[in-house]
């Protein structure tokens, strides 16, 4: 699974409608380019990708008035929604993969109903409940990662990995039980997304732009 198809369609979701410099802006502002494949060409290469599988449909706009080239915008299509749904649940509950699913999927949690939610994570709490089973099963933390030499220690990482994990999935779950956040369904969720013009502190020092420049002019 790739977070960086979950990520463009989720932030082209938020929009309703986005150019492909709202999307990287967001990701962006997210810090997902230090987490995740969120880069630039990997932002604009998953944009094309995903409208020629049909996830997300291309429109093209009129030239700006400054004289820029037109702009492509997206939207997601009934089968991209399907797409990034299952995207996120599989995020949220599994546990044996990469983290940039779960900062992912954390990013758009609120997309879901508060009770789907809850259930999903109460469902990962088990998965790595499972996985440090699995574990233990060959080494146990009582004997000591020197038991086994040095690469104990690999194992040690794991199951403490693990118990820090269902640590702080429980306390989310218990957060969420109490009312914290608000979900699809209650009312209008916080995004973490910018305004068109709106400056981004954390743009990359690699934006030809500049920090916070404005968008008018910038290629699709």
């Amino acid at each position: 699974m790739s977070a960086i198809r979950m990520l463009v369609l989720g932030a082209v979701r938020q929009h309703g409608r986005a150019h492909g410099y709202q999307v990287r802006n967001d990701l962006e502002y997210w810090g997902a380019h230090e987490w995740s494949n969120a880069k630039p060409g990997s932002i604009y290469h998953a944009l094309k990708q995903l409208a020629r599988q049909g996830l997300l449909v291309a429109h093209e706009t009129a030239p700006s008035t400054a004289g820029g080239p037109p702009r492509t915008e997206y939207s997601v299509t009934e089968e991209g929604e399907g797409e990034f749904f299952r995207l996120l649940r599989a995020a949220l509950t599994g546990y044996d993969q990469k983290p940039d699913l779960l900062y992912a999927a954390l990013g758009f949690l609120v997309d879901l109903e508060r009770a789907e939610a809850v259930t999903l994570l109460q469902e990962r709490l088990r998965s790595i409940e499972e996985w440090r089973r699995s574990v233990t099963e060959y080494w146990t933390p009582e004997a000591g990662p020197e038991s086994i030499g040095h690469i104990g220690e690999i194992m040690n990482l794991w199951v403490h990995s693990a118990d820090t994990g269902a640590e702080w999935t429980r306390g989310l779950i218990a957060r969420i039980e109490a009312g914290a956040y608000t979900f699809a369904g209650e009312g209008e969720p916080f995004r973490g997304i910018l305004a068109e013009g709106e400056p981004n502190p954390y743009a990359t020092e690699g934006n030809p732009y500049g920090k916070g420049a404005p968008p008018a002019a910038r290629p699709e």
